[in-house]
């Protein structure tokens, strides 16, 4: 049974970590610009129980001028410079999966620069201080292109985020106060009859609960952003995803994610997943549309349809970078 091969902390720890990185995506970005100063540590080891706990520093939070990055590995933090989905970049295997080295990092924005800055910020941080190189090109792939089914969109459209209460101006000479603590991502875990429900609380997402059961996880997500819904589902699926809905905003989200697909996605991840653990099928199991029990008739719930093509994708292809970085 999965609940004995793989514990339910693992795979939801895993499961954290892939939204914490979701959460870290920035707007477009803006000319470039450099931070005047920023830390860079190796983070500590990975641990589950502490991430399930909420201790773990662990995402990124901007307050004010500065810039709280915990526990981002090297993949993590080119896809948030450069807003890219996991399947618009490669990358050396070291510089991903939960086995990945990741790094804290502490940074000041430059006076008049805001959150929507980041991605450009961290482009320069990744040039000078792990050296990083790449090059962009075009590559025919397989895809998955979603569109709002035939019988209409089951998803309920949330409501508007308030408006954020505006932060006191600065006195002269006042340098900003370091934030409480890092809030990004607070977990609770109450133990169910067959498994666990887990609340991640996000003041942007709202709160996202699981629950595992024998049969895969029942999911729950109060305001879920298209763009992040559409990275989910593309881990699931094993493919690229391209979005031809036209839906903008946030949305309440109900599905059911089958034992396979999670078993996947966890795999993939490099959480300690048995290869030949019941249900777990190929990497690519969930590719075939016409399955009972696959992604596809997941998204169906949803008003949502999956359907394969092949096109043009743009990749970043990372060509060199340092696994350390220069000192700080």
């Amino acid at each position: 049974m999965f609940m004995r091969q793989l514990p339910v902390r693992s795979i939801c720890a895993a499961l954290a970590l892939a939204v914490s990185t979701a959460f870290a995506q920035a707007p477009a970005e803006k000319p470039k610009l450099a931070f005047e100063v920023a830390s860079i540590k190796p983070a500590g080891p990975l641990d589950p129980q502490a991430i399930l706990a909420g201790k773990a520093h662990v995402g990124m939070k901007v307050d004010g001028f500065r810039v709280d990055i915990g526990m981002f590995a090297i993949g993590d933090l080119i896809r948030t410079a450069y807003k890219l989905k996991t399947y618009e970049m490669t990358t050396p295997e070291w510089m991903n999966g939960l086995q990945a080295q990741r790094w804290d990092i502490i940074a000041t924005m430059p006076k008049g620069a805001t959150k929507d800055d980041v991605p450009a910020m961290l482009q320069a941080l990744l040039a000078e201080r792990f050296k990083l190189e790449f090059h962009k090109e075009s590559k025919e792939h397989a895809v998955y292109v979603l569109t709002v089914a035939k019988t209409g969109l089951k998803m309920q459209e949330a409501a508007p985020d308030p408006e954020p209460a505006k932060a006191e101006p600065l006195a002269p000479g006042e340098s900003p106060k370091p934030p409480a603590g890092n809030d990004n991502m607070k977990i609770d875990v109450k133990q169910t009859s067959d498994g666990a429900t887990i609340n991640m609380g996000n003041s942007e997402t709202g709160p996202m609960k699981m629950n595992m059961t024998k049969d895969g996880m029942h999911m729950e997500m109060d305001k879920m952003p298209m763009d992040q819904l559409l990275e989910f589902v593309s881990k699931l699926a094993n493919k690229p995803i391209v979005d031809q809905t036209g839906l903008k905003g946030k949305y309440k989200v109900a599905l059911d994610v089958p034992m396979a697909e999670l078993m996947n996605m966890a795999r993939a991840m490099g959480a300690p997943v048995p290869g030949n653990a019941p249900g777990a099928g190929p990497a690519d199991s969930a590719s075939d549309p016409s399955g009972s029990s696959t992604i596809f008739q997941t998204v169906k719930t949803l008003g949502l349809s999956l359907d394969p093509k092949k096109m043009p994708i743009d990749i970043l292809v990372v060509d060199k970078c340092e696994k350390t970085p220069t000192e700080n």
